[in-house]
């Protein structure tokens, strides 16, 4: 029989793309119905490793990517939301959920995969529910995934009768680490695990690969779906990176483990597909589910030492922004409302230098445009907002309890500092938004220019660290002195401000560079206003 080389690739390639479109829009639709909980199981849920683990396998299967709940994991790290051993358990728990996909395309459905897509399309464009619109794309995808698997498996079939596959996957048998490489690579260059299992399972059921071969194939696409993460933690903090290097090595030992013992596991695989009498897709899926789970069970208990080992190997101070807050503590609610509002007061205060530190990262990404400088910013303000909200509900549950008239102006203050604060982070992430229009239009400012924002930006510096430092010491004098710092402010925004419509007129600058201009130092004024306002809050307290 002729081989049609040209018919073969465009099949596979054609069922390669519909398959991983398949199984992104059925993830999608998995992810929309589940909505901002994906987020809030690994948040709450990874109270210590073996939540992280069962959070892990949640989510995966939610959205049907192993990468994706690594790259959400190492993006919660980041955060600050996660640490280093909850966030192993989760990376553990991705590898198992990740299965489920391969027990999926196990189930002998590929003949009705083209009325399952007819059922999603009517979902979809016959009905306005979005939950419906949202089951829909799940029944799509998965119909996708089947047919796209079904391309896949015909465009491989005449690899049986081609003598030079038949060599190599010989060698693979022979050689496993060569079969791990190839599965690494490929699923390197896919970015999808369960894109290249579901491959592997075709070329199975075609009699295309036999086990001896197909199972290192299997162990490399567990270490090829690391990259995503790795790629993800790219300057990223110290911890996500240790997060991402951790899927590396848990994969890497898993694989070294099951490759020592490869001649025992691959006559149990058999053992098990005579057993259960199971068709060559479900044999894959199963020799996937049992590597994973077992990989678990036996380094479960060393996650410890795995995180003992990534901070050896990618060593310094994590420096990741906390979004939790350290000390809301709901047991002084009711036993002491005055030493929760001491905790209370303990959050404003490092929301408050959270402020303090993104303004900062604003004015450098002004000077140098570095985009590093403008990720702080959104980090620390998405932080303030974390914490403002934190806060906020703390302070009105403690608002419900029996105070002195001392706790209760005291509570009035943190909360209307709070408020305060989260509006200088709006207002820090104005400015960042106004460089990026500077960017983007490659507006021009005039030297003077950027040395008045300079000066403005260390006032209103200097002004919002004596409200923090009132605000933390109680100390009306120093409240003081930021009403007078905040009449500077004031001042200075309007001489800038006149200044500048001189050089407008002058011709010196654009009429961009003044609206970016004259935006920046408005900013820069309400910074000074939310700073006095905190300050006039600690003094009407102390009087």
């Amino acid at each position: 029989m002729e081989l049609n080389v040209q018919e073969m690739i465009f099949q596979f390639l054609g069922g390669l793309g519909i398959f991983l479109f398949g199984l992104k829009y059925m993830g999608d639709g998995l992810q929309k119905s589940a909505g901002d909980r994906l987020r809030d199981i690994l948040d709450k849920f990874t109270t210590n490793p073996l939540m992280g683990v069962i959070a892990g396998i949640i989510v995966t299967i939610l959205i049907q990517s192993s990468s994706g709940t690594t790259v959400l994991t190492v993006g919660l790290v980041n955060a600050g939301f996660m640490t280093l051993k909850q966030a192993i358990g989760v990376v553990m728990g991705a590898n198992i959920g990740t299965t489920v996909t391969a027990f999926i395309i196990g189930f002998p459905i590929k003949d009705y995969a083209l009325p399952i897509i007819a059922l999603g399309s009517i979902l979809i464009f016959f009905f306005k529910n979005k939950k419906v619109t949202y089951a829909g794309q799940i029944v799509f995808g998965f119909g996708a995934l089947f047919f796209g698997l079904e391309l896949m498996s015909a465009g491989m079939k005449p690899l049986r009768s081609l003598e030079a596959f038949h060599e190599l996957t010989l060698s693979m048998s022979q050689n496993p680490i060569l079969g791990v490489v190839i599965g690494t690579v490929f699923t390197v260059i896919v970015q999808s695990s369960s894109a290249t299992i579901g491959v592997l399972q075709g070329l199975f059921s075609q009699g295309a690969m036999d086990l001896s071969a197909a199972l290192p194939v299997l162990f490399g696409d567990n270490i090829g779906t690391t990259i995503t993460a790795v790629l993800a933690s790219i300057g990223a903090s110290v911890a996500a990176k240790r997060t991402a290097l951790t899927h590396v090595i848990f994969n890497l030992i898993g694989t070294a483990i099951f490759l020592i013992f490869l001649f025992l596991y691959t006559p149990f695989i058999y053992f098990l597909r005579d057993a259960l009498d199971l068709n060559p897709e479900m044999t894959i899926a199963f020799a996937h589910g049992i590597f994973n789970v077992t990989n678990t069970v036996i380094q479960f208990p060393f996650i410890a030492l795995l995180a003992v080992i990534v901070t050896k190997i990618i060593p310094g101070e994590d420096n990741a922004i906390e979004y939790k807050p350290k000390h809301l503590d709901p047991i002084f609610i009711e036993r002491s409302p005055s030493v929760a509002l001491g905790q209370a007061k303990e959050e404003v205060i490092r929301m408050s230098e959270y402020a303090q530190k993104g303004l900062k990262e604003a004015l450098s990404y002004l000077n140098n445009k570095q985009q590093k400088h403008a990720d702080l910013v959104a980090q620390y303000e998405e932080a303030i907002n974390n914490l403002d909200n934190k806060i906020t509900d703390y302070l009105i549950q403690v608002s419900a309890t029996s105070m002195s008239s001392e706790d209760s102006e005291r509570h009035g203050m943190l909360m209307d500092s709070v408020r305060d604060i989260e509006r200088i982070g709006d207002h820090m992430e104005n400015i960042v938004e106004l460089v990026d229009y500077q960017i983007s239009n490659k507006v021009k400012m005039t030297d003077l220019a950027m040395n008045d924002l300079a000066e403005m930006f260390k006032l209103t510096l200097s002004t919002l660290n004596e409200a923090v430092d009132a605000l933390d010491k109680w100390d009306i004098k120093k409240a003081r002195q930021v009403v007078t710092l905040e009449d500077k402010i004031d001042k200075m925004e309007r001489t800038l401000r006149k200044k500048h419509i001189l050089r407008l007129n002058e011709g010196q600058c654009s009429g961009s560079a003044g609206i970016v201009f004259v935006d920046i130092i408005s900013n820069l004024e309400r910074i000074g206003d939310h700073a006095v306002n905190i300050a006039e809050a600690v003094i009407g307290e102390d009087e």
